[in-house]
Order: C-alpha cells, then structure tokens, then sequence
C-alpha cells in the first residue's frame, strides 16, 4: 500500500465501506479485512486519526458484536462509523488539496542542498498530521533556501544568524530589498515579502515544536500549518528561480 494521501483515502474509505457492509447486514472478507486493517494499523502517520473500533476490533466478528449491541437501527450504524473515519479522511484531504504544491515541489527538489529537499518534504508530510513540526520544517526550509542562495553567491554568513536577518543579506544580494527599488508597486510587494519571513519566524516560536511551552501554550491547527507551509514553499521558490534568473542572465 502507498503511504501518498490519495492513496491512502482510497484505502481508508475502502476499509470504511467494508465496516458499513457488515454492520448493515452485508458479508465483506474476513482476510482482506484483516490484512487492510494491519496495514492502516501500522502506518504511523495515520494510526492516532483511525477510529478507535479498528484498532480494538482485530476480526469482523468483533466488529459485528461491538457495533450490534451499541445500536440497534443501520442509520445509527452508518452515522457512528461515519464519524469515526472523519478525522483520518479529513487529515488526508489537508495533505492534498494544496495546488501550489507540485509547482513548488519541481522547483526545491531541483535545488542541489539535501537540507532543502528534507526540509520540504517534511514540511509537506506533517502539516495534517504535526502542525508544529511542519511549522518547524517551514521556517528551516527559508533558513535552508537562503543559506543556499548564500553559499552559492560566496557570501560569507553566521550560520546561526536568526531568519530575517539571514533573509536581509539574501534579498539584498539578489536586489530583492525593499530600498533597492524606486517603484512604489515593487518596493511594497518586496516588502510584503520580509513581513512575510518575519512572519513565519515569529509563528515559529510561538506555535512551532521548536521550544518548550508552558501550560497555556497555544496550539496550531492543521490550517496554521498549511499556511505557514504555503508561505514557506512559495517564498523559497521565488528565492531559488531568482537566483537562477539572475545566474542565466550572467
């Protein structure tokens, strides 16, 4: 079985509808039931989103008399098995309805820096299933990308200088700063931009799993996640085709 989203909304719903056929009389496989269920079960991304009947039910007869005595009609059946399948579906729903994703996807994964391509990946990986670390990879793939830009242009830097400041020294030696440009629609547009890496700097430490958190700490949701991913991905690939715009023009 894939482990991609798509793939696995086709498995999940499968095994749903197998679960929805045997509590309303029907008679799904017994083995397919069992050898789709061990593979869900051990897909650690998902395992914590399955409802929690799959993972008690090992067989479908359990299954049969755990849902027959909780309910007794099949409207009753099919809601409850419903709703226990909707937190994985829309998980795996977040992870692919972003579009900008295969446009961001051929550009990083070009780029010659193993961080890049780690931190884009698992930024895209855990974005449903772990918004702060996907928080975390997001603002490690700009610090990635710009240190990338860096080291391609010879430009010496510190490598622990925080992100804006980081994303400063890019943006000026690839005449992307604000102060660089005369026209107002470029310099507010170039501007947006740095609001934009201090932006996700800033989200990173409140909401990412980059630091401790007290015990009010907020908590990102899914959609913190894949905003922050989103911006992330877009920025880095402005980055990486101006450098190589300006490196072809040479």
């Amino acid at each position: 079985m894939g482990e991609g989203p798509d793939e696995l909304v086709i498995a999940v719903t499968a095994m749903q509808n197998a679960l929805l056929s045997r509590a309303t009389g029907g008679s799904p496989s017994a083995a397919e039931y069992q050898e789709a269920r061990d593979e869900l079960l051990h897909i650690a991304r998902i395992r914590a989103k399955l409802p929690p009947f799959l993972r008690t039910c090992r067989d479908l007869h359990q299954f049969w008399a755990f849902i027959k005595s909780k309910f007794d009609h099949y409207a009753e059946r099919r809601a409850f098995i419903w709703d226990g399948f909707r937190p994985v579906l829309d998980m795996l729903d977040a992870e692919s309805r972003a579009p900008s994703d295969d446009a961001a996807s051929a550009t990083l994964t070009a780029v010659d820096s193993d961080h890049v391509q780690e931190a884009w990946h698992k930024a895209l990986e855990r974005r449903a299933s772990d918004p702060e670390g996907a928080i975390t990879a997001a603002r490690t793939l700009l610090e990635s990308v710009c240190k990338h830009v860096l080291d391609e242009r010879g430009v010496d830097y510190d490598d622990g200088v925080e992100l804006p400041k980081l994303y400063r020294s890019v943006a000026s030696e690839l005449n992307l700063a604000p102060s660089q440009h005369t026209e107002q629609v470029f310099k507010q547009i170039l501007g947006g931009c740095q609001a934009v890496v201090e932006g996700l700097g800033a989200v990173r430490n409140k909401l990412s799993d980059a630091h401790g958190g007290g015990r009010y700490k907020v908590k990102p949701s899914s959609r913190h996640a894949e905003l922050a991913v989103n911006l992330s991905g877009a920025m880095a690939t402005f980055l990486v085709s101006t450098l190589e715009a300006q490196a072809t023009a040479e």
